[in-house]
């Protein structure tokens, strides 16, 4: 089998990482976290955690 020569080798690792970057890159932006626009957040119930001794 012939070898490939290193400039080919350099190639491939620069064309496959910069395809890697650039797919993470679009995952983080594309993301769009859900925001709850309900008032309910402000509702919770908070039970008192005081130890009865």
């Amino acid at each position: 089998m012939p070898q490939m020569a290193p400039i080919s080798w350099l190639f491939l690792f620069l064309l496959f990482s910069i395809i890697f970057i650039l797919f993470n890159m679009m995952n983080y932006f594309v993301y769009f976290p859900l925001t709850s626009k309900s008032k309910n957040l402000s509702k919770i119930n908070t039970m008192s955690m005081n130890w009865k001794w």
